[in-house]
This record gives C-alpha cells, sequence and structure tokens, in this order.
C-alpha cells in the first residue's frame, strides 16, 4: 500500500506533466469507448427494427431510399404505388405476409402510419393501454410519442400534411387515440399509428376531388410528392386507392432468389433487399467508425510517447532518492515496480475517465438523434468489448514505462553516492 501511495505522490509532484498524460489517454480511450457504444447499438437497432421484413417495395426509384423510408422512417419515400399491388402481392405464392405502410403525414414531426395490425406483429410489439384501432380516424402511438407529446387514452389531434412540422394540419379531421405501445426501444417507439382508412380519409377532405379537373392531377400534390406518400382524390367519383410501401415476409428461402427480380420487372415498382442495402449502409457507417478508430490510435500513440518520455525523465531526476531506497533496503525490483506503479495509476484513472467521456458522448449523441426522431443511442448501454478498454490502458502504459523502470532497476547506488555534487 505505501508502494501504491509513494508512486501515486510521485506521479502528481509534475502536475501539468501528469494532466496532460492523463488528457492524452483519457482521449484515446473515449473514442474507442464510443465507437464501440455507438456502433453496437446502431447494428443492434437496425436488427431489432428489420425483424420480420425480407423485402421492401415501393415506387421506382432508389432501394436504399425505400429501406430508410420504409423500415427506419429516416427518408421521405419515392412515391406511392396503387392499392392493386397489395392484393397482388398477397397473391403470390412466395410471400407469406404483405403489411401495407401509408406515409406522408406527422404529429410533431413524428410521423403517421397508415397500416394495419400486422405491422406490430412483424417485431411483436405489445400495447401498454388500450386496444388497436377498429375504425377510421384512430391512432394508437408510440412509447415515446405518447411520453414526449403528453397525449393519453381519449385525446385528439389533427395530424400534419407533410413529414415536418411546417405542414397544413388536418384540422377537420381529428384522430382519437385508443392505444398506446409499450417501449421496446424499435422504430414503433416513435411512431402514429392509424388504419389505411384514416389517411385516404384525411386527404380526401384536404385535397377535394374537384380539385382534379385539370387532368386529373392536383398540383400542390405533384409539387411534393415524392414527400407525401398517399395516393389523393384524381378523379370526381371515385379515387385510386394507393399506398406508399409493402414490407414483405418470404414464404421460403427461394423467394430471397426469385421474388426481387420478379418486383423489380413489375411496370412502377422497386424492391428493397434489407439484408443488402443495410449492409451498405453499415459500410458507410463504418467507413466514420475508421477514422475515429484512427484518431483514438493516434491519440493513444501520443499518450504512451508522452507517458515514456514524462518517465524516463522522472526517473532520472529522481536518481539520488530511487538510491536512497536501495540503502534503505529496498530491493531493485521493488524500485522497477515504483515506476510501474507511477505508469499504471495513470492508465487506470484515464480508463475510467475514458469511459465516463465515451459515455457521456454516447448520451449527447442520443439527445441529437432524438431530436431528429432517429435511431436510439444511451449512454446507459453497455457494449460488449468495453472490457477491454482498462486492459488496454494498462497494457501501454505498462508498455511506456518498461525502459524506465529497467534503467530504476539496474540503477548503480555505488556510482551515485560517489558522483560529485
Amino acid at each position: 500500500m505505501k508502494l501504491w501511495r509513494l508512486a501515486w505522490t510521485y506521479l502528481w509532484s509534475q502536475p501539468l506533466t501528469a494532466a496532460l498524460n492523463l488528457l492524452l489517454l483519457s482521449l484515446g480511450l473515449a473514442a474507442i469507448s464510443f465507437v464501440m457504444l455507438v456502433s453496437e447499438q446502431i447494428e443492434a437497432g437496425v436488427k431489432r427494427d428489420l425483424k420480420g421484413i425480407d423485402l421492401v417495395v415501393g415506387a421506382k426509384g432508389s432501394p436504399m431510399q425505400i429501406l430508410l423510408s420504409g423500415v427506419f422512417h429516416l427518408d421521405v419515400p419515392t412515391s406511392n404505388i396503387p392499392l392493386a399491388t397489395l392484393e397482388t402481392l398477397r397473391a403470390h405464392p412466395l410471400v407469406a405476409r404483405a403489411v401495407p405502410l401509408s406515409l406522408g403525414d406527422s404529429l410533431r414531426a413524428y410521423r403517421l402510419v397508415g397500416t394495419t395490425p400486422q405491422y406490430l406483429e412483424l417485431s411483436a410489439s405489445t400495447l401498454a393501454q388500450g386496444r388497436l384501432w377498429d375504425a377510421p380516424m384512430q391512432a394508437v402511438l408510440g412509447a415515446e410519442v405518447a411520453r414526449e407529446l403528453g397525449l393519453k387514452l381519449g385525446d385528439q389531434f389533427a395530424s400534419t400534411h407533410g413529414l415536418g412540422e411546417q405542414g397544413d394540419a388536418h384540422a377537420g379531421q381529428p384522430y382519437t387515440v385508443v392505444g398506446i405501445l409499450e417501449g421496446s426501444g424499435a422504430v414503433l417507439d416513435r411512431l402514429v399509428l392509424t388504419d389505411l382508412r384514416s389517411v385516404w380519409a384525411a386527404h380526401e377532405a384536404h385535397h377535394p376531388a374537384a380539385a382534379s379537373a385539370a387532368g386529373g392531377k392536383h398540383e400542390d400534390h405533384d409539387e411534393h410528392h415524392g414527400e407525401h406518400g398517399h395516393g389523393h382524390g384524381h378523379e370526381a367519383e371515385q379515387p385510386p386507392r394507393e399506398i406508399t410501401l409493402v414490407l414483405l415476409t418470404y414464404r421460403s428461402p427461394l423467394a430471397a432468389i426469385s421474388l426481387p427480380r420478379w418486383v423489380n420487372a413489375q411496370p412502377g415498382l422497386q424492391a428493397s433487399a434489407p439484408a443488402l442495402e443495410t449492409a451498405r449502409l453499415l459500410r458507410m457507417v463504418g467507413a466514420g467508425e475508421e477514422v475515429l478508430k484512427g484518431f483514438a490510435a493516434v491519440m493513444l500513440l501520443s499518450a504512451g510517447l508522452s507517458v515514456f518520455v514524462a518517465l524516463l525523465h522522472a526517473v532520472r531526476a529522481r536518481q539520488s532518492d530511487l538510491a536512497m531506497m536501495r540503502m534503505l533496503g529496498a530491493p531493485p525490483w521493488r524500485v522497477a515496480a515504483l515506476v510501474s506503479l507511477e505508469a499504471m495509476s495513470l492508465a487506470a484513472l484515464a480508463a475510467v475517465l475514458g469511459l465516463a467521456l465515451g459515455h457521456g458522448l454516447a448520451g449527447l449523441l442520443g439527445q441529437l438523434l432524438a431530436s431528429q426522431h432517429s435511431l436510439p443511442v444511451s449512454a446507459w448501454w453497455w457494449a460488449a468489448g468495453e472490457w477491454l478498454v482498462l486492459p488496454l490502458a494498462l497494457g501501454l502504459a505498462l508498455l511506456a514505462a518498461a525502459w524506465p523502470a529497467w534503467r530504476a532497476f539496474r540503477l548503480d547506488v555505488t556510482e551515485l553516492l560517489q558522483a560529485p555534487r
């Protein structure tokens, strides 16, 4: 215990040098912790949100955009597709389940999704309160939506036209909250779910059929068609029904080979395979991870060199103290251990601060993403590889202290005592 106390005293005998080394080590370790935390949570979130979804079908466009808009709800949809497409897909022998989505409205930037109860079955989500909708203009809120907006069962709200907060409100078509989902961390926490008929009713009221006089296309709808995924009234008597996307579950592994090709061969349809697109997405995220890992490596290398120089200088400056310890009966290994303990004390403190800083940065990122209703990132997550941070810090410290400790071990007391002062 006395040796640890002496090493700690020696460490902070030069506070500026110790603080600089501590800062360098802490930043490098924090970067490693942050990368592990964020990458693991993003990967877990992607897998959770893709549960039960083998293929996403939308209008012709970018498969990545279809995936981001239909599964993660982070992008605008490419366009809308005829409702008849849903029945065609359900009748296909390789399709086990087809879940429609109709996008385009929001509630204070939380997306409103017209769908069927099968959408909840994909992720095995359950209700915390209330029930599912059984009629138009009824809504089930995700846990985060209900918490952040303070809505409860029986409350009414008006959706906003568009996926932002600046669109026109459907004031004449209020929704009634009939259910609130159990929080799961999945994308459903950030959605408002309702029946497909609710979406059609709201938009038929917002864009009356009379607006179809000029060739059956509403000018405002055309201008924002890529942003709003609904079919609006284009015919005076009977508006055509449209949806935005369809989420498919395969009936057999054979579907993964043939079904995407069949979908892409249909007029106006585009298939997005989540397995392929998420691999691309994670590769893009991985580029940022590599940059942060490189930054961490540079910081740790700089910290290691700085600790090495500081300890080497300390051994030279304390030669008389170390010689006195030897004269008082301390064996060589004890003197060398003192130098090593000084480095290990610094590394242990840096590991604690680095982990705290890494989790703090993850929490700040989580708050930023939460404000954008994006993927959840928590400061309270513990990554599987974080236990390596402490051994890494101690190993680096011991490596940096190896030569200074050897110098202390080989210290010649006789020469020091005979050297002129």
